[in-house]
C-alpha cells in the first residue's frame, strides 16, 4: 500500500512539473504554449516598469527558462561532484540571500524561484531597484543585466569593466531583449485582447 501510495505521488509531482518552452527564442510562442506567463510578465511589467523583453530576455540568459535551474556542482579531479559555490536557482538564478531581501521588501513570504510569476516579478524589482539606485533606464537590458550578474555593489565598483565574458553576454542580452521586444510588436494585441 506504501509503495502504492508513493508511485502515484511521484506520478502526480511529475504530472505537475513545468517544462521548459520548445521555442526559447520566440517570445509569441513562449507566451502561446505558456498561457499563464503572459499575465504574468505584464503583471510585473505594470508593478515595476521592466518591460517584458527585457525581462524574458534576462531570465532566457540566466535558466532559459528552466524552473528548477541551478549552477552545476563543481568537480574535484574532473569527476566527482563538490559544493556548490552559489546558492542561485530557478528561473531568475537568484542567489538565496536577494531572494529573501525581496520577499521582505515586497511582502512575499511564500514566494518561490522556481514559480515563473514569482520569478518575473523578481527580475522586475531587482531591475527596478538598479534603476532606482544607479540610474539605468528601464530599457537598458544591457546595463540592467551587468547589474543583475555583479550585484547593485559590484555595478558601482564597475568589476564587470575586467571580464569580457560577462561583457559579450550583456550584449547578448540586448540583443535578445531588442528581438522580443520586436516579437512582442506582432503579437502583443492578440496577447492583451485574451
Amino acid at each position: 500500500m506504501q509503495r502504492l501510495v508513493i508511485s502515484l505521488l511521484l506520478g502526480f509531482l511529475s504530472a505537475c512539473s513545468v517544462t521548459q518552452p520548445r521555442h526559447i527564442n520566440n517570445v509569441c510562442q513562449i507566451f502561446a504554449e505558456k498561457d499563464d506567463w503572459y499575465e504574468a510578465a505584464r503583471a510585473s511589467e505594470k508593478r515595476w516598469g521592466i518591460p517584458i523583453a527585457v525581462q524574458m530576455a534576462i531570465m532566457h540568459q540566466e535558466s532559459a527558462f528552466i524552473a528548477d535551474a541551478e549552477p552545476p556542482a563543481p568537480l574535484i579531479l574532473g569527476f566527482i561532484p563538490w559544493f556548490k559555490s552559489s546558492s542561485a536557482y530557478g528561473y531568475a538564478q537568484a542567489q538565496a540571500g536577494t531572494w529573501s531581501d525581496y520577499q521582505k521588501q515586497t511582502g512575499h513570504p511564500f514566494s518561490s524561484r522556481d514559480d515563473f510569476a514569482d520569478s518575473c516579478d523578481f527580475i522586475g524589482w531587482y531591475c527596478s531597484v538598479s534603476h532606482n539606485k544607479l540610474g539605468i533606464n528601464n530599457f537598458d537590458a544591457y546595463n540592467l543585466y551587468l547589474s543583475y550578474h555583479e550585484g547593485h555593489g559590484g555595478f558601482l565598483r564597475k568589476t564587470h569593466h575586467h571580464k569580457q565574458w560577462l561583457l559579450t553576454t550583456a550584449q547578448k542580452v540586448a540583443e535578445r531583449s531588442q528581438n522580443f521586444a520586436n516579437q512582442l510588436k506582432s503579437c502583443r494585441e492578440s496577447l492583451d485582447a485574451n
